[in-house]
């Protein structure tokens, strides 16, 4: 259990029970825990004055660098050494804990209308004791996204592309990871660290009488051990540089202005000075860190990212010094042309997702407070029924980023 091992940092709540095993008296796993102390931090940021907020931001650095200050040897997740899995997959750590499967998202099949298909990617979900299978495990988890071809989804919009341009795609994406973890860069760059994976203002609560002093962190439940330079685009949304960040909740308590821009430097400067294993992942290229955080998704962001990811390091790949001959052919012009056409398309879908979500106050996944819901769902209608007089009803579903108005329960 990841938060038993780390439980030093006063931050994390005590667990009091759980169970992962499905045939107890509750009938299903679960983790019994103390109630967060204070009230979360996305309540009580809009009231914050500058100095709190960049002193919340200060506090919140100096609890990651608490947990990433912990050294591993091993890419997985954290278990108690008598966990009912095959020896093979344990890795020792210390004295009750050893490293064994990864327990993200990435590697299992638990999204919402996101299935898995193993049988041509059968699951890697280690514990991997060197970068190069972790990458593997990578592709293998974006090869499990993909269905068979007769079972393709439907609803799925042309720029997603097909089935058969995934799995080209992903296969030249496993080429070029190969090339890419032998680069002493790279390598540099990847040291294993143990991160919260979802730190946004609704998971950390708050001090009521002091907003600068954290009380607790919590929804731990998929933090891993991942290379560092996994971590190099999550900047949570009290430190994101401007008002709709790519992940959390997108409303009033979101920082803007001069506001946002000084806390994003708190937050950047902390990093520097207190966790050096991230901001050492910080250096590495832009487009290297683009490629690892899309080439397992091709299946959900659309064939055009990825493709885009390919053809930019491609064009860079001499300049970046990389070893031998890029892996993916640059596309003709013909190719090209067809590539822009999607990719367009796709970024005008990923500007309208954008832009809805910031209008509903909801994150990029569609999440919602209990208690903004009924109001959110007649603003998500309305929202619909205006964008419904642009364009058919067909054309809007095509390219909506959420479920039909009339498809979601009240």
């Amino acid at each position: 259990m990841c938060i038993s091992a780390i439980r030093n940092n006063n931050s994390i709540p005590k667990i009091l029970e759980w169970s992962d095993l499905s045939t107890n008296d509750v009938g299903s796993e679960y983790i019994i825990m103390e109630h967060a102390r204070g009230i979360q931090l996305h309540q009580v940021w809009p009231a914050m004055s500058l100095k709190q907020q960049v002193a919340c931001t200060g506090a919140i650095v100096r609890n990651i660098k608490q947990i990433a200050a912990i050294d591993f040897h091993t890419y997985g997740s954290l278990y108690f050494d008598n966990v009912k899995v095959d020896s093979a997959m344990k890795q020792p750590f210390k004295p009750g804990y050893v490293i064994g499967p990864h327990c993200g998202t990435t590697f299992w099949d638990c999204e919402v209308r996101e299935p898995r298909y193993y049988s041509s990617a059968p699951p890697n979900r280690g514990p991997w004791s060197d970068l190069a299978p972790y990458c593997n495990a990578l592709i293998d988890a974006g090869i499990s996204r993909i269905p068979p071809l007769n079972d393709a989804m439907n609803a799925k919009t042309s720029y997603y592309g097909v089935v058969a341009e995934h799995n080209r795609l992903l296969k030249f994406s496993r080429d070029v990871a190969s090339k890419l973890v032998e680069d002493s860069r790279v390598q540099k760059a990847a040291t294993p660290i143990l991160l919260h994976q979802d730190l946004h203002k609704r998971n950390i609560y708050v001090s009521d009488e002091d907003p600068t002093i954290i009380t607790d962190l919590i929804d731990w439940q998929s933090s891993s051990i991942n290379p560092a330079f996994m971590h190099v685009n999550e900047v949570p949304d009290f430190a994101a540089r401007d008002s709709t960040p790519d992940d959390g909740v997108l409303s009033k308590s979101s920082p803007s202005g001069d506001n946002a821009r000084l806390c994003n430097q708190a937050f950047v400067a902390g990093v520097r000075l207190l966790v050096p294993k991230l901001c050492a992942s910080w250096e590495l290229d832009a487009d290297i860190v683009r490629f690892f955080e899309y080439c397992h998704r091709t299946y959900r962001d659309g064939a055009a990212i990825i493709r885009q990811v390919l053809i930019d390091l491609a064009n860079r790949w001499e300049q970046l010094a990389l070893a031998d001959p890029c892996p993916y052919p640059s596309p003709n012009s013909e190719e090209l042309f067809a590539h822009n056409e999607e990719y367009k398309a796709l970024e005008n879908a990923q500007e309208l997702k954008q832009f809805v979500t910031s209008r509903l106050n909801i994150a990029s996944d569609g999440w919602v407070p209990a208690d903004a819901w009924k109001e959110t769902i007649e603003d998500h209608k309305r929202l619909y029924e205006q964008f419904l007089e642009g364009m058919s009803e067909e054309e809007l579903k095509e390219i909506w980023p959420f479920d039909k108005p009339s498809d979601v329960e009240v």
